[in-house]
C-alpha cells in the first residue's frame, strides 16, 4: 500500500521532489566523474611508441624496494612480511653488460640495446612544445624508423630525425640543427628524416646519432636504459620473455611485454596513474562527504515542507513504521532516477575533466581514459543509499511522534530542535575542532591536505545540525537593523525567528560553499607564499641565470664564474629523493662558495664543510630522521642508485629550498636533465646585467635576471599550479554551488500559501519581495560569516602546520568575488521563484486543496 503511496506522491509533488533530484543527480554525476578518474589511474594503458615493434623490452626496475618482517605477539615463530615498492623519480639504468646476458638466451635473434636521452632541437615554433629525445641509430630497428630520405648518421656531426619533428621544424636532409642534450648545445647536419609503417610519433620526437656520438651524449658509460629483444622466427614471445626473465634472475633487470611496455617507455605516465589515483580518490572522497551533507540537506527541507500531509496520515492512523517506509520508497524512486541519469551524465563529465587535465599537462595523451561500467554501478549505488539514509533522517522523528502532536508540529515550528540534533551537532563541532588542532600540528602536504577539506565538510555539517539555534541567535542580532528595512524587515524578521530550521537549510550550502571556495583559493598560496618568502630572503645572490630551454649548462655556469666582478656561482639542480620509501624534494648545488649566493637559515651544523659527500637536511627532515649535524644519511637517488652522506649542517628554509641539499656533481649524474635550472650569482657592487649578459651571450636561451625578476617567475609557475588545484577540485565547488540554488529556490517556491496568506492580509507584492530580499540577504550574511570563519580557522591551523606561522594568505579581490557570486545566486534563486509565486492570485491559492 505505501509503495503506491509513495508513487502517488512522487507523481503528484514533482515539484517538491524536484530539488532532491536535482542534488541527487549532480552528486551520481560527480561519482561517475571522479571514479572514471580513479579507474583510468588504475586500470588505464599506456600505449607504446618507440617500442611498437620489439615484443619484449628489458628495462631497469624503477622502484625502491622495502622489505619488514613482524614477529607476532606471544609467538615468536610467527612472523609477518611485508613487501613495499615505490617509484623513483628519474629513469633507472642497466649495466651494459645486461645485453651480452640477454644475447645468450636460446631463440632470441637479436638483443638491441637502447639509449634514451634528453636532446631539445633549439628550433622556434611547435617543434619546441613536444619532448624529444636522443637514440643511437642501431636502436631505431625497436619501432621500427626506416630512412623516408638521406642516410644514417656516419659521424659526430650527423643526425637523423623523425618525419613528424621535421614537419614541425620545417628541417630537411642537409639542414643545419642545434641540439641541446646532456652538456653544451652541439649543431649537426641532417644527414636523413625516418618515418614509421604506424605514422609521425606524438607524444615525442626522435632524433638518432652514431652509436659512439649518443653514448657521449647519454654520459652513462656502461649503461643503457633498455634492451629490446627480437624473437627468431617461429619463437613465441611471451615463452621467450619468461626465459629472458629466468635468465636476470637476482638482478635489477625488468622484462615487459603487451600494455607492460609503455610504463617502461613513459615514466611520467606511470606517474600520472599514480597521480590519478590520488587525484580521483580525494575528489571522489570529498565530493561524497560534501554530497552526503548537501542531499541530507535537501530531503530535510523537502520532509519538512510536507509536515501538513504527514501529520494528516499520522491522524488517520497511519504507523509510524509505515510513514519509514513510504518515505523510504518516495527516496529509493528519486534516487533511482536520479542515480541513473546521473551516471550517464557523469561520462561526458569525466571525459571533459580527463581533457583538461591533459590539456595542463598533470596528465599524458597516451594514458588511455576507462569508461567502465563500475562507476556509474557505484554513483547509482551511492545516490540509493544516500537518498533512503537521508530520508530515514528527516522523517524519524515526524514519523515516531504521536498523531495530535504531529499535527501541531506541522502547524507551529518547534521553539528547539531535538536533542539529539543538538547533541550530533555539538559532537560534529568537537570533531572540526580537533580536525583543525589536528591540522596545525601536520608539516607535509600529502598528510595535510585531505584533512583540510575534511575539518570543511565537518564543521559544515556541525553547522548545518546547529542551524536553527545559529539563524535564532543571527535574527535576535539582526532585529535592529532589520527594521530600518521597513515592512520588508519585519516581517523577515518574523520569518527568520519562527522558521529557523527552514532558513538554517539555507544557510549551510552557503558556508559549505562559501568556506570550501575560500580554502581551495587559499591553500595554495599560503604555502606557495611562504616558500617565495623564504627563497627570496634565502637567495644571497643578485643575479640568477636561467635558461629558456632544458637549462643552463655547465659550460655557462664557468663562463659566469670567470667574469671580473663575479664573486660565486652556484649551479643548482632539481630531483626528489627517497629515504627508506618517504619522498623528499632535494636540490644540489655546487659547494664552491656556496655561503656567498645562499643562506638557508642554518639552524645546526655548517656549510663550511658542505663538501661532495656532504647533505644539509630541512629541520622536518631532520626530525623525522632523527638526524643531526654528523649523521649518516642514507638515501636513493633519482634513479635508483643508493648512497650514503654525511650530514654537515641543518635549515629552517625548508619551504623555499626543499628538504635535502647535496652536492650538484652527485645529483646531475643520476638525473635525467643534468643542466641547472638556474645559477645563482654573487656580484661586487657595480656589476650590472649587461656585463653578465655578455659573459654567456654565446649560450643559446641563458638570459640573466635579478632576484626580483626570479621572484616573479617563481609566483608564475606558483599561479599556473593553483589553477590545476582549482580545477581538481572545481566540480565539487560547482556542486555546492547547484546546491545553494538550489535549496533556495525549493525553500521559495513551496511558500506559496504564505505568500497568499499575506497579500490577502494586506501586504502589496513589493512588500513580500522586499520580505524575500530581505531574507535572502541576511541568510547570505549568516553563511558569509559562518563559511569565513569556517575557512579562516582551517587556514590558519592550515598555515601553523606547514610554515610555522598563522598567516594564511587571502586574496581580497578573490574573496570579495567569492562572497559576490554566493549572493547573486542567494538573490536569484530567491527572486525568480518569488516572482512566479506572486503571479497566482492570492484568492486562488487560498480556496485551493491543501
Amino acid at each position: 500500500m505505501m509503495l503506491r503511496y509513495a508513487l502517488q506522491t512522487v507523481r503528484d509533488r514533482k515539484a517538491g521532489f524536484l530539488g532532491a533530484f536535482v542534488a541527487l543527480l549532480c552528486a551520481a554525476a560527480l561519482v561517475t566523474a571522479c571514479g572514471t578518474l580513479l579507474e583510468t589511474g588504475l586500470r588505464g594503458k599506456i600505449g607504446t611508441e618507440r617500442y611498437a615493434a620489439t615484443p619484449v623490452l628489458v628495462s631497469a626496475d624503477q622502484n625502491v624496494h622495502q622489505t619488514t618482517v613482524k614477529e607476532k605477539k606471544g609467538d615468536p615463530q610467527k612472523t609477518k612480511t611485508k613487501h613495499k615498492a615505490k617509484p623513483v623519480a628519474e629513469r633507472a639504468w642497466l649495466p651494459a653488460s645486461t645485453v651480452d646476458a640477454v644475447r645468450t638466451v636460446p631463440g632470441v635473434e637479436r638483443a638491441v640495446p637502447e639509449l634514451t636521452f634528453q636532446a631539445v632541437p633549439l628550433v622556434k615554433g611547435s617543434a619546441a612544445e613536444v619532448p624529444s629525445y636522443g637514440h643511437s641509430w642501431t636502436s631505431a630497428a625497436l619501432t621500427p624508423f626506416t630512412l623516408a630520405e638521406g642516410r644514417a648518421p656516419q659521424g659526430a656531426g650527423e643526425v637523423v630525425i623523425d618525419r613528424g619533428l621535421a614537419a614541425r621544424a620545417g628541417l630537411r636532409t642537409g639542414s643545419e640543427l642545434t641540439v641541446q642534450a646532456t652538456g653544451e648545445p652541439k649543431s649537426y647536419t641532417v644527414s636523413g628524416v625516418a618515418k614509421t609503417p604506424g605514422g609521425d610519433l606524438v607524444r615525442q620526437g626522435a632524433l638518432f646519432f652514431s652509436d659512439a656520438e649518443a653514448q657521449r651524449l647519454a654520459a652513462r658509460d656502461g649503461q643503457v636504459s633498455a634492451i629490446g629483444v627480437l624473437p627468431a622466427p617461429g619463437v613465441d614471445a611471451g615463452r621467450l620473455a619468461g626465459q629472458v626473465a629466468q635468465a636476470l634472475k637476482g638482478t635489477t633487470a625488468q622484462v615487459n611485454t603487451g600494455d607492460e611496455r609503455g610504463p617502461a617507455e613513459f615514466l611520467d605516465a606511470a606517474g600520472a596513474r599514480v597521480k590519478l589515483v590520488s587525484m580521483g580518490g580525494a575528489m571522489g572522497g570529498t565530493s561524497l562527504l560534501v554530497a552526503i551533507l548537501v542531499v541530507v540537506g535537501t530531503f530535510a527541507l523537502s520532509v519538512q515542507q510536507r509536515y501538513r500531509e504527514l501529520a494528516l496520515l499520522r491522524a488517520i492512523a497511519a504507523t509510524p513504521k509505515q510513514l519509514r517506509r513510504m518515505i523510504g520508497r518516495e527516496a529509493l524512486l528519486v534516487g533511482l532516477a536520479a542515480g541513473v541519469a546521473g551516471a550517464f551524465a557523469g561520462l561526458p563529465l569525466a571525459a571533459w575533466l580527463y581533457g583538461r587535465f591533459v590539456d595542463g599537462g598533470v596528465v599524458p595523451a597516451n594514458l588511455e581514459r576507462t569508461a567502465g561500467i563500475f562507476p556509474m554501478f557505484a554513483a547509482v549505488g551511492a545516490s540509493l543509499f544516500g537518498a533512503w539514509a537521508a530520508a530515514r533522517i528527516t522523517g524519524r522523528r515526524i514519523a515516531r511522534i504521536r498523531p495530535a502532536e504531529a499535527l501541531a508540529e506541522a502547524a507551529v515550528e518547534r521553539a528547539r530542535p531535538a536533542w539529539a540534533r543538538i547533541g550530533t551537532g555539538v559532537l560534529l563541532l568537537a570533531a572540526g575542532a580537533v580536525l583543525v588542532a589536528v591540522l596545525s600540528t601536520l608539516r607535509t602536504e600529502p598528510a595535510s591536505t585531505p584533512v583540510t577539506f575534511l575539518a570543511v565538510v565537518v564543521l559544515a555539517g556541525a553547522v548545518s545540525l546547529l542551524g536553527p539555534l545559529v539563524v535564532r541567535g543571527a535574527a535576535a542580532l539582526l532585529a535592529g537593523p532589520l527594521k530600518l528595512a521597513g515592512t520588508g524587515g519585519h516581517l523577515a524578521t518574523a520569518n527568520l525567528r519562527g522558521n529557523a530550521t527552514r532558513m538554517a537549510s539555507a544557510v549551510t550550502p552557503l558556508a559549505l560553499l562559501i568556506g570550501m571556495t575560500c580554502t581551495v583559493l587559499f591553500a595554495t598560496p599560503t604555502l606557495g607564499d611562504a616558500a617565495r618568502a623564504q627563497a627570496r630572503e634565502g637567495v644571497k645572490a643578485g643575479w640568477v641565470l636561467a635558461g629558456q630551454g632544458p637549462g643552463v649548462t655547465g659550460g655557462a655556469a664557468e663562463r659566469i664564474r670567470r667574469t671580473p666582478g663575479v664573486t660565486a656561482a652556484t649551479e643548482v639542480v632539481h630531483t626528489s629523493v627517497r629515504v627508506g620509501l618517504t619522498k623528499y624534494a632535494a636540490q644540489g648545488v655546487t659547494p664552491a662558495g656556496l655561503t656567498r649566493t645562499w643562506d638557508p637559515a642554518v639552524t645546526g651544523g655548517s656549510l663550511a664543510d658542505f663538501g661532495d659527500r656532504s647533505a644539509a637536511v630541512s629541520e622536518l627532515a631532520a626530525d623525522q630522521l632523527g638526524l643531526g649535524p654528523g649523521s649518516p644519511l642514507k638515501l636513493t637517488l633519482g634513479d635508483g642508485t643508493p648512497v650514503t652522506l654525511t650530514v654537515s649542517a641543518v635549515y629552517a628554509r625548508g619551504l623555499g629550498f626543499g628538504d635535502l641539499t647535496l652536492p650538484h656533481a652527485l645529483v646531475a649524474a643520476h638525473v635525467d636533465n643534468p643542466l641547472a635550472s638556474s645559477v645563482l650569482v654573487a656580484a661586487e657592487p657595480g656589476t650590472g646585467r649587461e656585463q653578465l649578459a655578455a659573459a654567456v651571450q654565446g649560450f643559446p636561451g641563458v638570459r640573466v635576471l635579478s632576484a626580483q625578476d626570479a621572484d616573479r617567475v617563481r609566483a608564475e609557475r606558483q599561479a599556473a599550479g593553483a589553477e590545476i588545484n582549482l580545477l581538481a577540485m572545481g566540480l565539487v565547488l560547482a556542486f555546492t554551488a547547484i546546491a545553494v540554488a538550489n535549496t533556495l529556490a525549493m525553500s521559495t517556491a513551496e511558500r506559496l500559501r504564505e505568500f497568499a496568506m499575506l497579500r490577502l492580509a494586506g501586504a502589496t507584492r513589493r512588500q513580500v519581495r522586499g520580505m524575500l530580499r530581505t531574507e535572502a540577504v541576511s541568510v547570505l550574511l549568516m553563511g558569509t560569516v559562518l563559511g569565513s570563519g569556517i575557512a579562516l580557522a582551517v587556514l590558519t591551523a592550515f598555515s601553523v602546520g606547514m610554515t610555522g606561522t598563522a598567516a594564511p594568505a587571502v586574496m581580497p579581490v578573490a574573496y570579495a568575488l567569492v562572497v559576490g557570486v554566493a549572493g547573486l545566486l542567494a538573490l536569484v534563486a530567491t527572486a525568480l521563484p518569488g516572482r512566479v509565486a506572486l503571479r497566482v492570485p492570492p484568492v486562488e491559492v487560498a480556496t485551493s486543496k491543501a
